[in-house]
């Protein structure tokens, strides 16, 4: 596939024994882009997959979700890092491997039933996935599906994802981790 093709891999980054799956080689590529958007697109536009609003997860959720939205003529929401929002937001902190992270959103930005399509880059233990999905369900939103450019299968986040009843699709899978 020509997507896994242009996705750099970095060896024990950011520690001994990882594989880092880098999107940045496929992004600055045009036709790399344009394959991501198109697929996704081509998925999405169908009667069958219908939702109201893309929610992206910081950073590369942004790219990626941003151009996305555009494409489908949908609007587009950010999950960030804590501390970036101005307006009122709510809050979650969530379980690293070491250590815990927060993440945030602006509470107007999801009303009750809203259906969201939940996009990042890469879907590896499942944690920040799990928990921008923990946030759009406390403000009524109801998450549709979640899209990633990349699945680590063998990290287990597409068994916890699978494991609380969400779906979610990829467009690249790498084995290990």
């Amino acid at each position: 596939m020509p997507i896994k093709s242009k996705i750099r891999t970095i060896p024990d980054y950011p520690k001994k024994g990882i594989m880092f799956r880098d999107i940045t080689t496929l992004i600055k590529d045009p036709v790399g882009f344009r394959l991501v958007i198109d697929n996704f697109v081509h998925r999405y536009i169908k009667d069958d997959m219908q939702f109201d609003i893309i929610v992206g997860i910081e950073s590369r959720g942004f790219i990626i979700g941003g151009a996305l939205a555009y494409a489908l003529g949908k609007g587009f929401i950010p999950v960030r890092k804590a501390g970036k929002l101005p307006a009122e937001k709510v809050s979650h902190e969530y379980a690293l491997e070491y250590g815990t992270d927060t993440i945030e959103m602006h509470k107007d930005s999801i009303t009750e039933g809203t259906r969201v399509l939940l996009v990042d880059d890469l879907l590896a233990t499942g944690g920040t996935a799990v928990a921008a999905a923990t946030l759009i369900e406390k403000l009524g939103g109801i998450i549709f599906e979640m899209a990633f450019i990349v699945s680590l299968p063998d990290v287990g986040g597409a068994k916890k994802l699978s494991g609380k009843g969400y779906k979610f699709y990829s467009l690249a899978e790498f084995q290990g981790d």
